[in-house]
């Protein structure tokens, strides 16, 4: 059964057609703004929170703040095995936080974006602003 304007009614009612256009806009609004104002958001904290959690990643961050870095080099750094960087770092790749340049038959990585490096620094400042006493040093250098 067609109307008279060519739209092909869902549900008919009293004879009449009614013709159902999903949600109220208003609703599809509410749930736009939730998506963007809310789940984006968590889940970028989320995915960031996920790889500062483990204190081998926030190393290779950390000093991947200062430039880009080998994956030996790395290891050499923060004084782990080769193969342990290297898996975090395809964690920190999914993550999105660091990229790999590829140089002959060597990749060097650095953070995927300088606002990462400023992100580290200014959560660094806050958590010692907070509780001084977690860095025994004073001076930020241990973290």
């Amino acid at each position: 059964m067609h109307s008279s304007s060519g739209v092909t009614p869902a549900i008919v009612t009293d004879g009449g057609p009614r013709v159902d256009y999903g949600p109220p806009l208003i609703i599809q609004i509410l749930l736009y703004y939730f998506w963007v104002e809310t789940l984006v958001p968590r889940d970028a904290l989320a995915r960031f929170g996920y790889a500062l959690s483990d204190s081998t990643r926030s190393l290779i961050l950390l000093c991947l703040r200062q430039g880009p870095r080998y994956p030996s080099d790395l290891a050499d750094e923060i004084g782990v095995s080769r193969q342990i960087v290297s898996n975090h770092l395809a964690c920190l790749r999914g993550c999105g936080l660091v990229v790999a340049a590829p140089e002959g038959r060597r990749a060097r990585y650095e953070l995927a974006d300088p606002r990462i490096g400023h992100a580290l620094d200014d959560l660094v400042g806050l958590v010692l602003a907070v509780d001084p006493a977690c860095c025994p040093s004073g001076d930020g250098e241990c973290c």
